[in-house]
């Protein structure tokens, strides 16, 4: 056959049904089904069909085959992803949503593949992986996460970017004397075939700082590391908002003062003590409330701290001053417009709070 066609790239993009011709000119020819393979090699080279089909090709021509095209073939059963099977998966899923498709498979005899098809086309299906949350919500603290925000964006409607401008956030974290890098901030560029970067998992280190940190929309006004041994009770946090709070505002915003403060935080038992929320009225700052269980709705949790401890993670400390200066320069580091985005995306996370019945949102 190599005779009939020169081996060349343009005589390479053979069809099946012209391999299959070939296959029986040259039976007719009255060649074997080895010489035929060896002279498809030497013509298609790695896209000649295997000496097996060679031969099952070349014995239905020598029994009288004529017509090379493939014979119809009847396809899957159209039951299999019918009705019954597929009311069959619902009622196996409505028993537990957690079952394996082998599980499911047993139950229903379905195989795999047809299982497959009804769970993902036919009922849109998904297995999906938990996600974390900070709190199992009750009806009744999600509706109170609902009623806070449409009180905030209802004050943000009638006094716009003045309400956001006058508001002075602020919690507690701990910054620890190794905190491990994660997966995202380890991951590296490597080729195809190379296997992934491996790294021990470790824990946080045993030094660590507590830092009061309060914010608004132009940057930081408090970073204030407790001293180790300290105690943060609500005698301590009043002392911290009279002796280092107040004189720092009248230091960076004194306009604040004059157009009149709106404090947030959270309401752990230190912030909601008699003694703090008496200190707040007689300095005539007006506080906003915040729901229970809610971190996902403080600037400090899901944006401030975050950011500030990726410049952190990965880096050891030995002192607890090498801690304090390092969270420092964290903050230092950390972009201006970052602190109005923080603001912004509060806004936007009230929102979907209040269009989602209160969960939690990302």
């Amino acid at each position: 056959m190599a005779g009939i066609i020169e081996s060349s790239p343009a005589h390479q993009n053979f069809s099946r049904y012209d391999i299959r011709v070939i296959i029986k000119f040259s039976v007719i020819l009255g060649k074997d089904a080895s010489c035929i393979h060896k002279d498809l090699v030497t013509v298609l080279r790695e896209n000649a069909l295997s000496i097996q089909t060679a031969r099952k090709w070349v014995k239905a021509v020598s029994e009288g085959r004529d017509d090379m095209e493939d014979e119809p073939r009847p396809g899957r059963p159209v039951t299999a992803c019918g009705d019954a099977n597929i009311s069959k998966v619902l009622v196996s899923l409505s028993d537990d949503r957690r079952k394996t498709c082998e599980e499911i498979s047993t139950e229903t005899s379905m195989s795999r593949t047809s299982l497959f098809r009804v769970l993902t086309n036919k009922l849109n299906k998904k297995k999906k992986f938990s996600k974390w949350i900070p709190h199992l919500l009750t009806d009744e603290q999600k509706e109170s996460r609902v009623n806070f925000s449409r009180n905030f964006l209802r004050r943000f409607q009638t006094e716009q970017n003045d309400f956001l401008g006058r508001i002075i956030t602020g919690d507690e974290t701990w910054v620890y004397s190794w905190d491990p890098e994660t997966k995202r901030q380890s991951a590296e560029w490597r080729d195809f075939d190379e296997p992934r970067p491996e790294k021990v998992r470790r824990k946080q280190g045993a030094l660590k700082v507590m830092h009061m940190i309060f914010f608004n929309t132009n940057g930081v006004i408090l970073r204030w590391p407790v001293p180790i041994g300290t105690t943060i009770n609500a005698q301590y946090y009043k002392k911290v908002l009279q002796d280092k709070l107040r004189p720092a505002i009248r230091k960076k915003r004194p306009g604040l003062l004059e157009s009149g403060i709106l404090f947030h935080h959270d309401n752990a038992p230190v912030h909601t003590a008699r003694a703090v929320t008496d200190v707040l009225a007689g300095y005539k700052w007006e506080l906003l409330e915040h729901p229970r269980y809610s971190p996902d709705l403080a600037p400090c949790d899901f944006h401030l701290f975050p950011k500030m401890k990726e410049h952190l993670r990965g880096q050891r400390f030995e002192t607890e001053e090498d801690i304090i200066q390092a969270t420092k320069v964290a903050i230092k580091n950390l972009d201006k417009c970052s602190y109005v985005t923080a603001f912004k995306d509060w806004l936007q996370r009230i929102e979907k709070c209040a269009n989602n019945g209160g969960c939690y949102v990302e």
